[in-house]
This record gives structure tokens, sequence and C-alpha cells, in this order.
């Protein structure tokens, strides 16, 4: 058997930004049909739908413990998928939210798809937790959004004359630099809006002055920040 024909294929899905009537009815019959299912980790609400239904599946949050960085992880996740793909398997590779939004292990699927040119790649939309966000908060993104992770914000040099939404603030000690580095560009007090578990039954959504940020009790990998966008003739701090 030559090469082409051990080939498989793998398909990228999302399990929506939380509870598992989000999840598209696509994804939802690949998962059920599925002869691999992977996850990039179980710690994610709609798994409990998994398994309730009784698929079953693995994941990678074994990998977590023992990576030098997030993207030494998402980078050995992304050639572990390729190369079993290679030899023949068909997964359904399964991500939390939209594999199309801040999901790093996809990026890296795209990037590195070309080197194994047998494998069937297919990435399948899905709904993320922007659309909920922009929902519950009632802005529109076409008004202008910038989506950035807490690293990335915590490199600014200017305060963002866009809705600004920032992820991944994972922990206090994540908030804490984030708040110190937006501190510098916005104020003290500058009004945020901190979001947590986001379309879960035990949503919350506050607004608070910056400088408290990392004195929330729930900050978790659920966690993510707001803020709007600064007006014309509103000064920078």
């Amino acid at each position: 058997m030559n090469e082409e024909e051990r080939s498989g294929s793998l398909t990228v899905v999302g399990l929506g930004p939380g509870r598992a009537g989000l999840i598209t009815r696509e994804t939802w019959s690949l998962l059920q049909e599925a002869e691999h299912v992977v996850l990039r980790t179980k710690i994610h609400p709609t798994v409990a739908a998994l398994d309730e239904a009784g698929i079953s599946y693995e994941t990678y949050d074994n990998r977590y413990e023992h990576a030098a960085d997030f993207e030494t992880l998402y980078a050995s996740i992304a050639r572990d998928l390729l190369s079993r793909a290679k030899q023949g398997e068909s997964i359904v590779y399964a991500v939390p939210g939209s594999p199309l939004v801040a999901e790093r292990t996809v990026v890296l699927l795209r990037e590195h798809t070309a080197e194994y040119p047998s494998v069937r790649l297919r990435i399948l939309p899905g709904m993320s937790f922007v659309e909920v966000l922009y929902t519950r908060l009632g802005f529109d993104p076409v008004d202008g959004m910038t989506l950035l992770d807490a690293m990335d914000a915590m490199q600014l040099e200017r305060a963002s004359r866009q809705n600004l939404i920032i992820t991944q603030v994972w922990n206090p000690g994540i908030a804490s630099d984030l708040k110190l580095a937006l501190m510098d560009l916005y104020g003290d007090e500058y009004p945020v809006t901190y979001v947590h578990n986001l379309a879960l039954p035990d949503e919350s959504i506050r607004e608070l002055p910056l400088y408290e940020l990392d004195r929330q009790q729930d900050i978790d990998h659920l966690t993510t920040l707001f803020l709007r966008r600064q007006q014309e003739g509103e000064e920078e701090a």
C-alpha cells in the first residue's frame, strides 16, 4: 500500500463558546459519526454534552504539563495530528469556540499542511465567543473591533481607537501584568467590562475600574476583558 492509499483526513471543528446548543448541527453530526475524535482539551463546558451522548474521544491535556511554553505545545499538537492523518487515520479534531478565532493550533495546521500533501485538511465554521459577546454587550463589530490575546495586548503602544476584546486572561498573574500595561495607556480608573463564563448558566458580566482587574476571585481560562473604544477627543492616559 502506497502513502497516498494510507493517508487519512483531518477535519477541524469548534465546540462553541459555552453551552452545547451553540455547537453547529454539522459539527455535532460529525462528532457522533467520527472514527477518531481528538480534543485539544477536555477543559471546556460543552465536553459534558459529548460525555452524555456517549461520544468517545481522546485529548491532548497531558501535553500541557510537559511543554516548555504554549507555542511548543501547540506545534507538537499540530504535527501529531498531521502525522496521524498521514498514517491513515480519519480524525475529527475539536477545539473550544470556533476553529478560526484565537486558535493557534489551527493556524499551525494550516501552515504545516503543505508538508503533508496527502492529508486532506478541512476546517468547518463554528460559533465563537465573539458572536455571543457583541450580542450581550450590544455593539456592532462593523463599527470596529480588535481581538487580542492577553500577551499581545501587553505589547500595545497606544490605546485602541476600536472596541478591544482581550482573551486568554488565564490567571491572576496574567491579569496583573495586563492591568499594569493597560493602565499606562488608559489610566487606572478606565471602565472595563469583565466577562466570565460567557454563554453558561452562571455567566457574569460586570463593569469595574481597570485597577481592580486582578482582584477578581473567579479569573480562569473562561475570562475575557472588553474595553469600549475611546471616543474622539478623549485623552489617553
